[in-house]
């Protein structure tokens, strides 16, 4: 009997399988394969995250965050920096503000 899952999974994963007995069945994704994969692994991730806002769940969107960012040829200093430059130049997102309308 098999369990199917098709989705990414931490590298770990298939060592923790075998060392519970059982025998995982899996690929190695690249290039258009592997983006897609973590551009669902995020969407997961944050779905998860909005069931569960835990220092665990955050930490999960995090790690799928840093590897988009690799896979996209982004440094995270770059990133980092581009985002205090938007914090300074359009704020952050800290006081809740909601836009409802702009008249005209």
């Amino acid at each position: 009997m098999a369990e199917e899952y098709d989705k990414l999974v931490r590298d770990d994963i298939p060592r923790i399988i075998r060392e519970n007995g059982d025998e995982p069945v899996t690929h190695e994704a690249s290039g258009e394969e592997y983006r897609e994969r973590l551009h669902e692994k995020l969407d997961e991730e944050v779905a998860e995250f909005h069931d569960d806002p835990s220092a665990g769940e955050l930490a999960d969107v995090l790690t799928v965050l840093d590897a988009l960012g690799e896979c996209h040829g982004l440094e995270a200093e770059e990133v980092e920096r581009v985002r205090r430059e938007k914090a300074d130049e359009r704020g952050a997102f800290d006081d809740g503000v909601v836009l409802e309308a702009v008249r005209r």
